[in-house]
């Protein structure tokens, strides 16, 4: 059932703008490339319903059986703020705020990102190339645009011609933005440009910028737009299946990379198909870091916040973002996900009762439930550019047909329960509450020891035993209850 259901694969091309039968390139291969994170602070619920989205995307392609590449990077260049007039970019000006160099803000983050994505059981993509790591094909690809008289170089900067580039390719195809409208447009803009939406493709280094690399055209760093491009290209080819990211990115990040792209290899697509994810927003409005108006998963799952009256189980976060289109604009709302808690609760129990359910004889006469028009109209759901919500309404409705088993043939019971399985666990990717352990006797007395063993030390520093405390000290340390001491005085 599961290859049948390839043929039916609509997805809505932002290129198009409608919905198209998904048809990859090569037959049982599909290559995938969704931007990720400038890596310089740790992401906010709104970032993260872009990944959770693509991890659908990504989960369902492999149930359908076919053998994806999926590719999301990892941009550790932090591009500028304000190319016109900002000479810090984002990771450098965090480097100062935290007293750290750029690499490990990097690491840092990059940590951050990855443990905040499997907390959510998002899955690693099969590859994450990093900006830093394609500095050279990025080059490559800006010495063959300036050979093509596609980009220019002034003052150790390179610019993308969209005028040259308007002579000869349609610019706009993907925002459906009109050039001739873009350059009427009066902006304040670097003397240098040749026109003010010319964007940058390679940046002089000022000697304050940390980040630099040696080029042709002297030390600098590259723009944020040609890093997407030269890398999705590298590992899926100059035309793959799928590109993706956030709506906010469509003008001009994704607009530029398909510029680029289409000057370097002279093809008419970057990618066949464009997917863009819509806002979650707060208080009716984007969840941004510069705004200060955004939530970060810890303050949702380890304590409580103004927005939110009790922590949350992550995978109930998941499944209230998965509960609204990935094309609707979402808000974010307590009583959202209060709502979205008893729905989840709803299905883990129904699964539960599956799992431990042994079919009895069916009486003749009650209702049956056709298992078989289930899956179809739950698959017909997904096929559908990816209706998870209408996916979730046909579980609930299995829901209320597994507290009466007997109304179901038992042979298709565990029909049933594979295909629930499936939909939950493998494509929606929740996860059950773990089982709260029962307390160890032991554990809570070693915890009590360690606690009186802290409090005669801390009496053994107010009495400058210095020799004691620090044994005490020592011995903590070695068992893994290491500590940071206050001043006493």
């Amino acid at each position: 059932m599961e290859n049948h259901m390839q043929k039916n694969l609509k997805i809505y091309n932002s290129l198009t703008g409608k919905k198209e039968l998904f048809k990859p390139i090569h037959e049982k291969h599909v290559g995938i490339y969704v931007c990720g994170p400038t890596v310089y602070n740790h992401l906010h619920l709104g970032n993260c319903r872009t990944f959770i989205s693509f991890d659908i995307v990504f989960r369902y392609l492999k149930h359908l059986g076919y053998k994806v590449r999926y590719v999301r990077n990892i941009t550790d260049v932090g591009h500028l703020e304000n190319e016109e007039n900002d000479l810090e970019d984002k990771i450098s000006k965090r480097s100062r705020l935290e007293g750290l160099e750029p690499m490990e803000i990097v690491q840092k983050y990059t940590l951050s990102f990855h443990n905040l994505l499997s907390i959510l059981n998002v899955q690693s993509p099969s590859i994450e190339p990093t900006a830093t790591g394609h500095i050279i094909e990025q080059i490559d690809m800006i010495k063959e645009l300036i050979k093509k008289n596609l980009a220019y170089e002034i003052n150790g900067s390179v610019y993308f011609n969209l005028k040259e580039y308007k002579k000869l390719y349609f610019y706009g195809i993907l925002s459906k933005n009109k050039i001739d409208k873009l350059f009427n447009q009066k902006l304040n803009f670097s003397e240098e440009k040749r026109n003010p939406q010319d964007f940058s493709l390679w940046k002089r280094a000022h000697t304050s910028h940390i980040m630099s690399w040696n080029s042709p055209w002297g030390k600098g760093f590259p723009g944020w737009h040609i890093e997407c491009t030269a890398m999705s290209t590298k590992y899926l080819g100059e035309i793959f299946d799928i590109h993706g990211g956030g709506i906010d990115l469509k003008f001009p990040h994704h607009e530029c990379e398909l510029a680029q792209a289409i000057g370097v290899y002279n093809k008419k697509y970057l990618a066949h198909y464009w997917m863009h994810t819509n806002l979650l927003t707060l208080n009716g409005k984007k969840m941004s870091k510069s705004t200060g108006n955004f939530l970060e998963l810890k303050d949702i799952i380890h304590s409580h916040n103004k927005f939110c009256q009790k922590p949350f189980f992550p995978s109930i976060i998941r499944f209230f973002i998965l509960q609204s289109h990935y094309r609707s604009v979402m808000n974010f709302s307590n009583q959202g996900l209060m709502n979205a808690e008893k729905g989840y609760d709803r299905i883990m129990k129904a699964v539960k009762i599956l799992k431990d359910f042994h079919p009895k004889t069916l009486t003749k006469n009650h209702h049956i439930f056709d298992v078989f028009h289930w899956i179809q109209c739950c698959y017909k759901a997904i096929n559908d550019d990816f209706n998870i919500p209408l996916l979730i309404s046909h579980l609930f409705k299995a829901t209320q047909v597994i507290n009466f088993l007997n109304d179901i043939e038992k042979t298709h019971v565990n029909l049933l329960k594979k295909y629930m399985i499936y939909f939950v666990f493998d494509i929606l990717g929740l996860q059950e509450k773990e089982q709260k352990a029962e307390k160890n006797p032991s554990e809570e007395k070693l915890k009590i020891l360690i606690e009186r063993l802290i409090k005669f030390r801390t009496e053994a520093r107010k009495q400058k035993n210095w020799i004691l405390s620090d044994r005490i000290r020592k011995e903590l340390s070695q068992i893994g209850i290491p500590f940071h001491d206050e001043k006493l005085f």
